[in-house]
């Protein structure tokens, strides 16, 4: 098969160095794709969000398969493009992707369908958030109801801190047309993971789970970014508790997804908080995380292609997946300012030797290649990721490779897996 992969992150060099491994792949395209990526598949300059572009591009390549990695171009109607020009194509449709691409969407859907997560409402007037604010005191959480890169989610401590976020979001603009509405619900307390599945639309196949760090700095501290790092497995999520996710929250959404003519294909990331009354939903994704999905990839034993194929045809009733029992553990190389603002442009060294520390794969976030130098170019730059035997192996391995990096303008968490060291994974 000719396989195109769209986009060009850490979660899509993951990606295509599982599919580059498959027997089933005789082509891999990616679209743009990165300096990493290119080792492994052919990079074309068409932007991730460029739906006639990147529809045009497989049509000039005879692509028999279509990957959609990143979140804005499936919220955009991507998939649709492809499937209207009778490509297949793994990922939601734009109506299933309103699951991410609005908060109130998914709000509404748990409350339609009994489905447990946080108590909520959504506002576009100012005046009437700040008063809801003030009734229901802090600490409390502000979400701008659309795509904001995964930064318009403030959890506000004092109740002057949630009447900033609205202000920022419904009268500042903070975050354009995804801050128009916001969502304001009730802060949950307990432990983040998240838990990932497969699904053509009807029969759904649970992957494993993995925890992310949001918050930029050691300690949970700092803003909330798209991820500082991950790990999988997570000690919390074992099998009993992965199975009442699946059954009190997972699949009661596919199945009203189906009821409602907006199925659901593709992969569903459902962010969780766990307490001692059990799992809620956080918020769903429509596509793999990042990092999570590179851990995922590490730890996947079987070949990835049929399972993605499956969502598409509807095959996926009768496919398995085979994980590896080590863990696998990612820190991210981030930019200097990043979330905020930061320079693209300098250059980074010592790769050749971090990747030949045992277990270490490094995949590339945001880098581009200059004749034979390697420069940063995005926010979150690299993922430095280990697989071990244990979680406190895979971390060792991990911050031994990024040790041997130089690019004194990165920055990284010291602390990623902070919850799991000490536990038995």
């Amino acid at each position: 098969m000719r396989i195109l992969v769209v986009g060009g992150g850490g979660r899509e060099h993951a990606l295509c160095w599982a599919i580059s491994a498959s027997p089933l792949c005789t082509n891999l395209y990616c679209a743009p794709g990165n300096a990493g990526i290119a080792q492994v598949a052919e990079c074309v300059d068409v932007g991730a969000e460029d739906i006639a572009g990147q529809v045009a591009l497989a049509k000039r390549l005879k692509i028999d398969f279509v990957v959609i990695g990143p979140d804005a171009p499936l919220v955009a109607g991507m998939a649709d493009g492809f499937a209207a020009a009778g490509l297949k194509v793994f990922g939601p449709s734009k109506a299933a992707a309103q699951l991410e691409g609005s908060k109130s969407f998914t709000k509404e859907l748990c409350r339609r369908h009994n489905i447990p997560t946080a108590a909520y409402e959504r506002f576009t007037d100012l005046d009437k958030a700040i008063a809801y604010i003030k009734a229901q005191g802090a600490p409390i959480v502000v979400k701008a109801d659309g795509l904001a890169a995964g930064k318009g989610v403030i959890v506000a401590e004092t109740v002057d801190q949630a009447v900033e976020a609205v202000r920022d979001m419904l009268a500042g603009n903070r975050f354009g047309a995804a801050g128009a509405a916001v969502v304001i619900e009730e802060f949950m307390e307990g432990e983040e993971a998240s838990l990932f599945a497969l699904t053509d639309g009807e029969h759904v196949l649970p992957l494993v789970g993995a925890q992310d760090h949001k918050r930029a700095f050691d300690g949970d501290k700092g803003p909330n970014t798209g991820g500082m790092g991950a790990y999988s497995p997570v000690p919390l999520l074992d099998a009993a508790l992965t199975e009442r996710v699946m059954r009190e929250i997972v699949l009661p959404t596919v199945r009203a997804m189906k009821a409602e003519g907006v199925p659901f294909k593709g992969v569903l990331y459902a962010g969780l908080m766990i307490d001692k009354n059990g799992p809620r939903l956080v918020e769903y994704n429509c596509r793999f995380g990042d990092p999570e999905c590179q851990v995922m990839m590490m730890r996947l034993k079987s070949d990835i292609v049929p399972a993605l194929i499956a969502c598409a045809d509807g095959g996926l009733a009768h496919l398995d997946l085979r994980w590896s029992d080590q863990t696998a553990l990612t820190v991210i190389l981030a930019t200097r300012g990043y979330p905020d603002a930061y320079k693209n442009g300098s250059e980074i060294r010592g790769l050749a030797e971090a990747a030949k520390v045992e277990g270490v794969e490094i995949f590339h976030a945001g880098t581009k290649a200059d004749g034979t130098r390697l420069l940063a170019n995005g926010g979150r730059v690299l993922n430095v990721t280990a697989m071990a035997p244990s979680v406190e192996e895979a971390r060792a391995r991990a911050y031994r490779a990024v040790d041997l990096i130089d690019w004194p303008e990165g920055f990284c968490r010291r602390d990623i897996a902070w919850r799991a060291v000490g536990r038995k994974p």
